[in-house]
């Protein structure tokens, strides 16, 4: 999917004398989220033209399965004749008989605005490529061009990472980054700003105010200072732009999605109603995407395929990492506080779900990275076990880039992860060569010697052990402990009902729960020989008891009143707090290596 910039522009400058693949799209009937769509390729070989709409989308791991919007296909020949269309498969539309030139022409069905589906309805059309076009794979080296028709009594226009020929025709040098190059099409606002000599954009289509976007963006512009001071630069892009496609409004589902030279932002709330705090972290994360997957991308993601799921075992790495660098940006740009950076680091989606996550038994980071097309936005209609085997590679990763920063600080001589990224972005991102674990290995021992990095990897990456906290933490400032020793726990999560409880999810492998046997969906009928009322919450029953104390249960399953015994256990959870708030003692030297760790480069 990758290409170099030269690559780009002599693509750029002779793809006038090139044949194109010519794409139109326009939305007439918004109002009911379809979309009327055309694709024109012409020179075509005398064979049957394969044309197909993905399976997956960049950035994405699983399959979505994008035909299923997809109906009334037609197609004509140079002359304007109708050509019969066939369906192989569920993916895939044949063409045959043509004289050289086919025009196809579908309806797109999109009410779905994150960062892979697609939108159409009277406030925007929100598109992602690959839910939006068909492709003929064959094809996939020649240029394209796409031309949008706004719905000008809506006062929309076009946003998009492609290099424009007019207001509304686009182009993109292959199929590769016309796939990767997202397009917000609606009333948005728009700032620009120039770091390190490049121009970004930020679009945003919301129903807040022009001063509420300003406020906005001076956050946004303290992130990408703090990721450049990472990497000590941002990366050349193409056709000189980098694009923010935020999309704040009550009818988008909460997502973000990088790509090459754009990232999609959407969320339900608007910038007045929380989202000026509760959408900056996903900006954090995406932005430095840009470096960190995009360009320093794993061999395991080259090429993209757009027929199959794509695996790969460096997620840990490419997600993980960047998810720890999500909030230590946040607060290096000053946008948290070190308090409330240091409170969610053992957050349930940080130190706690390795720390007290079973999974560990089953799989380890790399392998936890191959769960991603299981997990990644999948559906499935079966049950799974995945709370006791899978721990996600974005918090799996963000703990081990935690482990491995405050531990290459452990070791003095100015070693720390921010120079171990620069060396990864120098060797691999900016000649944008793919690596692998492998090579994420063998550049550690470069910086930091064979014997740390053999031992990291071996105990942390190829196994799953755990790296030590408590230690590492303490080192900066820190504690680690137990957030609540004293509170009972059954190693379950349990639903209040109406007078009864229910076991909401599997019960943690060897925890209370699971030693007595009991199972998801099993209904509480009495605790400790009580009965349960309508009035107790659950948390107040369990305050009333303490660890080590054994109970009996009476539930109903199937139908059928069982009773157990089970002993409850102390509750697991971890939480992470400043020596200053825990009562201890913090020395300068303390004091220069947390901000040598959380302040701004």
């Amino acid at each position: 999917m990758l290409f170099r910039l030269l690559t780009l522009c002599l693509l750029t400058s002779t793809a006038f004398a090139q044949t194109y693949t010519d794409y139109d799209i326009a939305f007439p009937n918004a109002a009911h989220h379809e979309a009327q769509v055309s694709v024109t390729m012409h020179a075509l070989p005398p064979e049957v033209l394969e044309l197909r709409m993905s399976r997956t989308s960049p950035g994405r791991y699983a399959l979505h399965e994008f035909a299923k919007n997809v109906y009334a296909v037609k197609a004509v020949d140079g002359q304007g004749k109708d050509l019969e269309v066939t369906r192989p498969n569920p993916y895939q539309w044949n063409v045959a008989g043509h004289d050289g030139t086919v025009t196809v022409t579908y309806t797109l069905f999109a009410n779905w605005g994150d960062g892979t589906y697609a939108q159409v309805d009277e406030t925007h059309a929100h598109l992602n490529i690959p839910a939006t076009f068909m492709f003929a794979p064959p094809l996939a080296q020649r240029p394209i061009r796409v031309t949008f028709h706004p719905r000008h009594d809506l006062n929309w226009k076009v946003a998009t990472q492609l290099k424009p020929f007019n207001d509304t025709t686009y182009f993109a040098p292959n199929l590769d980054y016309f796939m990767d190059s997202p397009t917000e099409i609606s009333d948005y606002d728009v700032r620009e700003f120039t770091e390190n000599g490049k121009t970004l954009r930020f679009v945003l289509h919301h129903n807040g105010t022009a001063a509420e976007l300003d406020q906005y963006l001076t956050g946004v512009q303290k992130i990408v200072q703090q990721e450049r001071a990472v990497f000590g630069e941002l990366p050349d892009f193409d056709f000189g732009t980098y694009t923010f496609l935020a999309c704040y409004l009550p009818n988008v589902d909460g997502d973000g999605m990088e790509h090459r030279n754009s990232t999609v932002l959407t969320d339900v709330e608007g910038l007045a109603e929380g989202g000026m705090e509760g959408n900056i972290g996903t900006v954090s994360h995406e932005f430095f995407h840009c470096w960190n997957v995009e360009r320093i991308r794993p061999l395991s993601l080259q090429p993209f395929d757009y027929t199959e799921a794509n695996m790969s075992g460096e997620l840990w790495f490419a997600e993980g990492f960047t998810s720890y660098y999500t909030n230590l940006i946040l607060c290096r740009a000053g946008l948290i506080s070190p308090e409330t950076y240091v409170k969610r680091l053992a957050d349930g989606r940080g130190l706690n779900a390795v720390l007290t996550g079973v999974a560990r038994d089953y799989f380890n980071p790399i392998e936890m990275s191959y769960q991603a097309p299981f997990v990644d936005a999948a559906t499935a209609v079966d049950p799974n076990n995945r709370s006791n085997t899978f721990i996600s590679y974005y918090t799996y990763g963000s703990v081990l880039g935690l482990a491995l920063d405050l531990s290459l600080r452990e070791r003095g001589n100015g070693l720390n992860l921010d120079d171990f990224m620069r060396l990864m972005w120098q060797r691999y991102g900016k000649p944008e060569l793919p690596y692998t674990v492998r090579d994420l290995q063998a550049t550690l021992a470069d910086y930091a010697g064979n014997e740390f990095s053999d031992r990291f990897f071996g105990q942390y990456v190829f196994e799953s052990q755990l790296p030590p906290y408590e230690q590492l933490l303490a080192g900066v400032g820190v504690v680690l402990r137990p957030a609540a020793p004293d509170r009972a726990d059954l190693g379950v999560r349990v639903r209040e009902g109406t007078g009864v409880w229910v076991l909401d999810g599997n019960p943690e492998k060897g925890g209370p729960a699971y030693q007595a046997g009991l199972e998801k969906d099993d209904v509480m009928l009495t605790f400790d020989g009580k009965k349960l009322k309508k009035w107790l919450t659950w948390d107040d029953l369990l305050k009333k008891y303490r660890p080590g104390q054994t109970v009996s249960i009476q539930y109903e399953r199937y139908g059928q009143k069982k009773e157990t015994t089970l002993t409850l256990r102390a509750n697991p959870d971890y939480e992470t707090v400043l020596f200053e708030q825990a009562g201890r003692p913090v020395t300068d030297a303390l004091r220069q290596k947390r901000q040598a760790w959380l302040g701004a480069r």
